[in-house]
This record gives C-alpha cells, structure tokens and sequence, in this order.
C-alpha cells in the first residue's frame, strides 16, 4: 500500500513557475514508476510526465515538453514536477500516481488528491 500527497500548488502569472512535489509513505516507494496527471474543469485527465522507478528514464506529454520536468528522490519518498514558463492552459487538479510501469496511461495502482495550480493571464 501507497499513500501520495501533493503539495506545492497555487496560483501563479503565466510565464511564471512552480514546483509540484508528491510525497509517499511506504518502504517500497523506489519499486514505482510514478507518474503526474492534471484534469481541467469540464475535461479528462490526461498524462502530463511519468518517471520509472530508478529515475533513468523519463517520459512528457507533447504539450510540457522542453517546460515541465520530473525528477524523484527515492530516499525522501518523493517526485517532483518543476513547471516553467507556465501557461493558463497548464490550469488543471495535478495529480500524481504509483504503478509498476511509467506508462503514458492512466492504468497506476495508486493516486494522490491532488493539488491545485491556477495560471492567470
């Protein structure tokens, strides 16, 4: 079992920038891929960025390329989601996720509550 908690949300300028971090409870947090997903009032969730578990491999949606980067610490049980140059369409629930796979997908075994990120233009 995984327990994921996301802070670092807020409002913020476009252009401007914030860093999302998901905190996870468990001895066994450097076994998971973990994964970052956003859902926008009245749309799906969607993939944003997915790490693997020893952190060599990363993967982004076509729309954070080159602005967004994912990293993880696995001796601090947590990821990160650095988010540059943001845009008011980056307004979305930021959630993040722990599965077996750092799939583009939604198909993780556990998810965070997320938390929220607001750019004005």
């Amino acid at each position: 079992q995984v327990q994921l908690v996301e802070s670092g949300g807020g409002l913020v300028q476009a252009g401007g920038s914030l860093r999302l971090s998901c905190a996870a409870s468990g001895r066994t947090f450097s076994s998971y891929a973990m994964g970052w997903f956003r859902q926008a009032p009245g749309k799906e969730r969607e993939f944003v960025a997915a790490i693997s578990w020893s952190g060599s491999r990363t993967y982004y949606a076509d729309s954070v390329k080159g602005r967004f980067t994912i990293a993880r610490d696995n001796a601090k049980n947590t990821v990160y989601l650095q988010m540059n140059s943001l845009k008011p369409e980056d307004t979305a629930v930021y959630y993040c996720a722990a599965g077996w796979v750092a799939g583009t997908n939604d198909k993780y075994d556990y998810w965070g509550q997320g938390t929220q990120v607001t750019v004005s233009s």
